[in-house]
């Protein structure tokens, strides 16, 4: 079935994977050079297909497809980094004080869920809920960070603080 003989009408998310599931992985293996992490981006660009309500809307599955699993492997390569510097923070700590196996998988979900949260703000909102929360700067230290006002900032703290509540409420968290 070519991509034009796919209408909307008769794309379901069956036909969708049944049809296009071995085309994406092999695309995202020639971008990747990795077998798992394709099969992984491939498995979630579905699941994202899924859990939205696209179906009807699409015209080019291809492209409907292509676009999901960058947006996949952009998560997955942010991850990927934040779990190394996750690694690498704790390699630094004297033994005594170094999480436990359980405990720094907990704190890689939990980071993991923070970023998950924060993504969708602009850089400056981002940064501004960042070094306030973690590094416990105070505004006007903020504000000169960023090379903004300080009420700029307080702005950006409180649409931080709006974007988590609603993540929050939308993903029963």
């Amino acid at each position: 079935m070519s991509d034009h003989a796919t209408t909307t009408a008769s794309l379901t998310l069956e036909s969708l994977y049944s049809t296009y599931h071995g085309w994406l992985k092999s695309w995202m293996m020639r971008k990747l050079q990795s077998v798992f992490d394709a099969d992984d981006i491939a498995q979630d660009t579905f699941l994202r297909v899924m859990g939205s309500d696209t179906l009807s809307t699409i015209r080019d599955p291809r492209s409907f497809l292509c676009t999901i699993a960058k947006r996949v492997m952009v998560d997955l390569f942010r991850r990927h980094a934040l779990e190394k510097s996750y690694l690498e923070t704790v390699a630094l700590m004297p033994e005594e004080l170094a999480p436990s196996p359980e405990e720094r998988e907990s704190q890689l979900e939990t980071l993991q869920l923070i970023d998950t949260m924060l993504d969708g703000l602009n850089a400056k909102t981002r940064k501004a809920f960042l070094l306030s929360q973690l590094e416990g700067l105070a505004y006007s230290e903020i504000a000169h960070t960023l090379g903004v006002s300080v009420s700029s900032v307080k702005k950006y703290i409180a649409k931080a603080i709006e974007h988590c509540l609603l993540f929050r409420l939308e993903h029963g968290l």
